[in-house]
């Protein structure tokens, strides 16, 4: 993953650009009929029940909206929620909040679910050494807020994009001329290019398995769309040698068996790419 700082600055980006998108030149519903030194009060209201996820982002919004805009927190991310729960009140400026509200609403409603589902995988593999990541599988702009979410759910983050880790994939290798000559063109370009990046490579089959692991210098091999039987062949032909992650369709039904086969990672699309919005609604006080 990348750094703080950068993984700070690509909130900022998503706050600025959908502020820009979404307020434009005024909000004039609310310009038009509430006084500029109108001052009120809005609590954060749960209508539904999971992990809430998006309050550290909310304040954030309300901050970049308004530095005067003040939050009372009732219950933090990560925490459990259920219908009726309040989880905080923001006061001040009644335009302000107004102006805020939606993009609140948008990020912490899907924030939340996807907090929610990672949660629920994340129970699923109690017991187990193994953790769940995330994918690219993103909504294009909020990457940051969704990758984000997975942490407060108790997941794992993945590599942020393509910059910050290399992997290399079926279309990869089959581009490069086979799984081999894939991994020695790139660690002779992370060596011209004086980059230090891990390198992770997918295995379709076993006799890739064996392939990648005559080789050194890589971080973490991908057991793609393997059945369990086949998984269990490979961790133990990989051993210490490297890390181990599973992919390719992993369920709710099928993650527990996937572990129990001694991954270190189950990486899922599913916990940002397939979500239902958690109900949550900015309700004047």
């Amino acid at each position: 993953m990348i750094s703080e700082e950068q993984f700070q600055k690509e909130i900022d980006l998503i706050i600025s650009n959908a502020i820009r998108e979404d307020v434009g030149d005024g909000d004039h519903s609310s310009l038009a009929c509430i006084p500029a030194t109108a001052t009120g009060k809005a609590k954060l209201l749960v209508k539904d029940n999971g992990i809430i996820a998006g309050v550290e982002f909310a304040k954030q919004v309300f901050a970049y909206v308004d530095k005067n805009l003040q939050v009372e927190t009732l219950i933090n991310d990560g925490e459990t929620v259920k219908h009726g729960d309040i989880v905080f009140y923001v006061t001040g400026s009644s335009q302000s909040i107004l102006k805020a509200e939606r993009l609140v609403l948008n990020a912490m409603q899907r924030m939340s679910a996807i907090a929610t589902k990672t949660n629920f995988f994340v129970k699923l593999l109690e017991g187990t050494n193994t953790k769940i990541l995330d994918t690219r599988k993103t909504t294009p702009g909020l990457r940051a807020a969704e990758k984000w979410a997975v942490k407060i759910g108790g997941g794992e983050n993945h590599r942020f994009a393509l910059y910050d880790m290399i992997m290399l994939k079926d279309n990869h290798i089959d581009f490069a001329g086979g799984v081999t000559k894939a991994i020695e063109k790139t660690k002779e370009y992370l060596k011209e290019t004086g980059r230090d990046l891990k390198i992770i490579v997918e295995a379709r089959n076993l006799d890739e398995i064996k392939e990648i692991l005559k080789t050194d210098g890589v971080y973490r091999i991908l057991i793609d769309n393997f059945n369990y039987k086949d998984t269990r062949t490979a961790v133990a032909l990989i051993g210490d040698k490297c890390l181990t992650e599973s992919s390719g369709g992993i369920n709710e039904d099928t993650i527990r068996e996937y572990a129990e086969c001694g991954v270190n990672y189950i990486s899922s699309g599913a916990l940002t790419h397939s979500v239902y919005n958690m109900d949550l609604s900015l309700k004047a006080v």
